[in-house]
């Protein structure tokens, strides 16, 4: 299916221009740190890491961390980077906004609310990120924080801007995390497009009245897929300019994850037939 945009990086994330700020935000707060908490936080944000097959962590262990909660992700040492949000958000930051619109909040993001119930094609996926806190003492899972969660789907076009979707709003959704901090969102695999690791965009607020009043965020990252599960889906009917567009780039070369990823490398379950589930931690 054809693109009405160009599928250039700077179309999708915002270029180097934006992220260069975040990037030297993130190495002066690592300069605040000092001893066994800076060779952590250098393990866990360094660009050596290699794509990890489906029973990796997907975060490094730090021994000077006091509190490790585990889950099926890994174990938490950091806070996730912050990122950029892309020119697609759908957040209010680049005209249209979806946060404030009824029918934001579900779980199920593999189709469109309100007007349309167009259901977006591809693999099955759930996406399952359980929210830490870390301003405390103690690292603590974040019960109702919210996080909005957004991606493009399997021709890489996003809903809301590109034409051809313009007026779908799937693959997008907000959440309230549980008790556990945990929130699962059922959606599709996501493309390749040219110039971009396979990813998820995701933001994460203090509260759902926050989320759905598009105010207050806390952190804007991105979630990179596992390489190994990105070639399966990918071998599949409908992914196919996904082949050579992943060929094309590495985590190790992308503009968002080349300074570390080992914070947002997800992991993943499942198979193409039955679908994955991707997991992660993210402490803010």
């Amino acid at each position: 299916m054809s693109h009405h945009h160009t599928d250039t990086p700077e179309e999708h994330d915002l270029g180097l221009g934006h992220d260069l700020p975040t990037l030297l935000n993130r190495r002066r707060a690592l300069g605040l740190l000092s001893g066994a908490g800076l060779a952590a936080a250098l393990a866990a944000c360094g660009g050596s890491d290699s794509p990890t097959s489906t029973s990796s962590s997907s975060t490094a262990t730090s021994s000077s961390t006091s509190a490790t909660p585990t889950s099926s992700s890994g174990t938490v040492t950091a806070e996730v980077p912050e990122e950029t949000g892309g020119p697609y958000p759908a957040d209010g930051t680049n005209g249209v906004n979806v946060l404030t619109e009824s029918g934001i909040v579900r779980s199920d993001i593999s189709t469109s609310f309100g007007s349309s119930s167009t259901a977006a094609e591809g693999v099955p996926m759930n996406i399952e990120m359980t929210i830490f806190d870390m301003s405390g003492s103690k690292v603590t899972p974040y019960a109702g924080a919210a996080v909005y969660a957004w991606h493009c789907d399997r021709e890489g076009r996003y809903s809301m801007y590109d034409s051809e979707i313009a007026d779908e709003n799937y693959l997008r959704g907000v959440q309230a995390a549980d008790d556990s901090g945990k929130v699962v969102f059922k959606s599709i695999f996501p493309a390749a497009y040219q110039g971009r690791w396979p990813h998820i965009h995701f933001e994460v607020y203090p509260s759902l009245a926050k989320a759905t009043s598009a105010s207050g965020k806390l952190r804007t990252s991105q979630i990179a897929l596992p390489e190994d599960v990105c070639k399966k889906v990918y071998a599949t009917s409908g992914y196919e300019q996904s082949v050579s567009n992943l060929a094309g780039t590495s985590l190790d070369s992308d503009m968002v994850f080349s300074d570390g990823y080992s914070l947002q490398l997800a992991t993943a379950t499942g198979s193409v037939d039955k679908g994955y589930t991707i997991a992660l931690n993210v402490a803010v």
